[in-house]
């Protein structure tokens, strides 16, 4: 991943703004992203400053079948994902992107993560609005146009909180198996990459 961290750091050089607004209207916006076990997602994004909440949950599919049951039967076209919600003037949008498709997940992955696969392990964006949308697909055309072979689809579709047992998983279960091979080195490596970001 650290090719990916090198071309993010040139994001400038594109056009890409990777600070925080300092005159954002909102106090609070909304991002939801998917890639992977929304377990690391979520506790991948609950260590970044500025994040208010993160929501486990499943985006895309109808909400009848947004269960976890039937998301994991493959059938019903939702991606697990997390809603993020964050302060604009602490950490935009694109420093979100960034720490996405650097450390949450791999982006180059099809239709699985780690020892996950299915469609409902997909990488995949899915903007609350038409500058979200801009901003993802300048992020993946700035990135293939560099040589990775990124998996990550924009979308639509609506976002659904996921049961509660879901929520908060990781930091409820820090000795659970899963979460210590493979979330925990995602959390450490944001406190690695990022320290900007960091929070305890």
């Amino acid at each position: 991943m650290s090719k990916l961290l090198r071309i993010l750091a040139l994001a400038g050089a594109a056009g890409l703004s990777l600070s925080a607004s300092a005159s954002a209207q909102s106090a609070t916006e909304t991002a939801v992203l998917a890639g992977g076990c929304f377990w690391g997602m979520e506790a991948v994004f609950e260590h970044v400053k500025g994040v208010r909440n993160v929501v486990s949950g499943y985006a895309g599919g109808a909400s009848k079948d947004a269960t976890y049951d039937k998301v994991s039967s493959e059938r019903t076209g939702h991606a697990e994902a997390v809603r993020i919600e964050f302060d604009p003037r602490q950490v935009s949008y694109a420093q979100l992107l960034k720490i996405y498709f650097t450390v949450a997940h791999d982006p180059t992955q099809v239709n699985r993560q780690g020892p996950d696969s299915g469609p409902s392990y997909r990488s995949a964006i899915f903007p609350q609005n038409a500058a979200q949308r801009e901003l993802a697909g300048k992020f993946i055309t700035q990135l293939r146009g560099a040589g990775r072979p990124i998996a990550t689809k924009i979308e639509s579709g609506p976002f659904y909180r996921a049961e509660a047992y879901h929520q908060d998983f990781a930091r409820k279960h820090p000795l659970h198996p899963y979460i210590m091979v493979n979330d925990e080195p995602k959390v450490a490596r944001l406190k690695r990459a990022y320290p900007q970001y960091w929070k305890a």
